[in-house]
């Protein structure tokens, strides 16, 4: 159960630098375990930073706790990095829980809105490309492994999983 000083809400614009933070805190601390300094030196200033298109969409999520965003995340139609949409699949975007903020059901309550919000949009399955040291997370949520690969991210290319999650059936 996440904490009730925490507060959810639809993601702004005006929340870019906020969400920056917390994606440079979180995926810097939290990605050490899973993958080495030198890859994570090549591929964090790619992945570090807010992505407008999501910030504006409506299906992207910022917890607060005071003034504080402490976890960002959301979904979209969209493939990552296309314009590609496939009849009721949605992809899981961009989460991310700054380090004094992990393992208090944060992360999950952020998740569950956006599942509500995919399923009432037709959505039937979700895929998220999860970092490695993220699988856990996403399998604990009913998330199985698909295969593992690599994206480019960055000058390099990012071991991850490709994870899928079906929502409900047809």
């Amino acid at each position: 159960m996440v904490e009730s000083k925490v507060k959810i809400r639809v993601a702004s614009e005006q929340d870019a630098a906020s969400v920056d933070h917390v994606l440079q805190s979180s995926y810097g601390s939290l990605m050490k375990e899973a993958y080495d300094a030198a890859l994570l030196e090549r591929v964090l200033p790619a992945m570090t930073k807010a992505n407008p298109a999501l910030l504006s969409s409506g299906t992207y999520y910022v917890a607060m706790c005071d003034t504080n965003i402490v976890a960002c995340g959301g979904w979209t139609a969209q493939k990552p990095g296309t314009s590609e949409i496939l009849p009721g699949l949605g992809h899981v975007r961009h989460f991310a829980t700054h380090p004094g903020w992990v393992r208090r059901g944060i992360a999950k309550a952020i998740y569950g809105m956006c599942e509500w919000q995919a399923i009432a949009a037709g959505i039937e399955t979700f895929e998220v490309f999860s970092g490695l040291n993220a699988m856990s997370f996403y399998a604990s949520i009913g998330f199985d492994i698909v295969r593992r690969m690599e994206v480019p991210m960055g000058d390099a290319n990012l071991p991850i999983a490709l994870m899928t999650k079906r929502l409900r059936a047809k």
